[in-house]
């Protein structure tokens, strides 16, 4: 039928200019319905669901940041606590996550949009802005969380089918400058996407960007000061995350779309995760209240499950209370508890970070506090009874930073491994000879890049999950 709806239309444009008639027949095969191009506002939300569903993910089969940080134990199956990283294939999981689902989807977007409709160039631009400032949030992730990767040769398949590994510190530096031109070219006044974070709000986005760029300069503090306090400087001075409103937050729908946590906690019907050992006895050494909200108490005490072991029965242990348990409930991937305690630490480190490091370390503590449901009489009480300490501030900020970062386990795993504290104990079980410091490289890219990866494994020190980051000195 569609062949001789073409024949038609080729009679009928007999003496009419050519261009016309070309235009009326592909015209004729777009289907609206189910457009050849996928527009780039789909993508950029499947990118943000992915991303944000998978960093923040407490599945033993993806990223394990929590058992990487000891703050959440096991109860049956307790391999992840003992640090296997191989049976469930964790280091592929999350390559691919990142990499497949996550950036490419905005690659991809970048290109379509160049084709898409719209009549507001400063839309275009934030729209621009937007795609470019959450691959960049991605990206971070990725060299945090493995060291070097492909980066500089990776998305050319046509060009390039085994892209060389960068060096991490090399990349930091170019999603340094990458923060500085794309905040430059943000239109404030206007729009940018309908998105489910900031809703196109360009002015949070720009915070958000500047407080990547925060994270990552307060990265680099033990291995390039210099550039450290110039980069976090900078950022400060741009404007970053100042409030629980400006917080990166991927919100779900509880229908399709659940919070990750909930859907391990309560939809996978499975009791797998208590709160640690080390969790419970550090906070009840504080009198910490956020206690009584985030778990329940056995005969009237907390009991932590111990790491690294089998805690069964489940029963038998505290446990992750309704607070965790909603289906609707936000990952925050960049709460405004986390940028107040790098500022509390840049300004301990002798940067100029727009107040003390005591002022700045009371400030998050307490919004970390208001966070979780604690009153403001309780948080000040608190913070007076454990002071910030100049004489151990990466014990003070370090602590209570890791307490704050509970069930934020990328935020917390980078506390943790810049300030060493709280000291994380290697399990009597572990499969390590330490606690994680990265996660190994994808077992796939030793089937389809095996020389690079090999290489980037020799560059680093070992591909092993007990190698440090470029960055992780102390």
């Amino acid at each position: 039928m569609k062949n001789i709806i073409k024949i038609s239309l080729v009679s009928a444009c007999i003496g009419l200019a050519l261009s016309s008639c070309q235009s009326d027949l592909t015209s004729l095969n777009d289907d609206p319905k189910h457009p050849s191009i996928l527009p780039s506002d789909n993508l950029l939300a499947t990118a943000l669901y992915q991303s944000s569903y998978y960093m923040d993910n407490p599945s033993v089969n993806f990223n394990n940041y929590r058992f990487f940080t000891q703050q959440w134990a096991e109860t049956q199956y307790p391999d992840e606590t003992q640090y296997n990283l191989v049976t469930r294939n964790q280091p592929r999981n999350h390559f691919n996550r990142m990499y497949v689902y996550s950036i490419n989807n905005l690659k991809q977007a970048k290109v379509n949009l160049v084709k898409e409709v719209e009549p507001d160039e400063n839309v275009r631009i934030n729209k621009l802005a937007t795609l470019e400032i959450e691959e960049i949030f991605i990206w971070e992730n990725i060299v945090d969380t493995y060291g070097d990767v492909p980066y500089s040769e990776a998305f050319k398949p046509d060009e390039i089918l085994t892209p060389k590994y960068d060096d991490a510190k090399t990349i930091y530096l170019d999603l340094i400058k990458r923060i500085d031109a794309v905040t430059a070219t943000i239109k404030p006044a206007a729009t940018g996407y309908g998105d489910l974070v900031y809703g196109g709000n360009m002015t949070k986005w720009k915070k958000f960007a500047n407080s990547i760029k925060l994270r990552l300069g307060i990265n680099l503090a033990d291995v390039d000061p210099a550039l450290s306090k110039t980069t976090v400087e900078s950022a400060i001075a741009s404007g970053v995350i100042s409030s629980d409103d400006d917080a990166y937050k991927f919100k779900y729908d509880g229908g399709t779309f659940s919070n990750p946590v909930f859907d391990n906690l309560v939809a996978s019907n499975r009791n797998d995760f208590l709160p640690s050992e080390l969790t419970i006895n550090t906070m009840s050494s504080l009198s910490d209240p956020r206690m009584d909200v985030w778990f329940t108490k056995v005969g009237g005490v907390y009991k932590g499950g111990v790491f690294g072991e089998l805690n069964d029965p489940y029963t038998n242990f505290s446990q992750l209370s309704s607070y965790f348990r909603s289906a609707t409930a936000a990952s925050n991937l960049f709460s405004y508890a986390e940028v107040a305690f790098l500022k509390a630490e840049a300004a301990a480190r002798g940067y100029s970070a727009g107040g003390t490091a005591a002022e700045l370390y009371a400030i998050a503590v307490n919004e970390s506090m208001r966070e979780n449901g604690v009153s403001a009489t309780i948080a000040d009480a608190y913070v007076l009874a454990h002071p910030y300490n100049p004489a151990n501030w990466k014990q003070s900020i370090g602590v209570q930073a890791w307490i704050a970062m509970f069930n934020k386990g990328f935020a917390s795993w980078n506390f943790t491994r810049r300030l060493d504290y709280p000291i994380l104990v290697n399990p009597p079980k572990s499969n390590l000879s330490s606690v994680p410091y990265r996660m190994p490289y994808s077992d796939q890219e030793y089937v389809l890049n095996g020389d690079n990866v090999k290489a980037a494994g020799t560059k680093i020190g070992g591909d092993k999950a007990t190698t440090k980051l470029f960055w992780d000195k102390n």
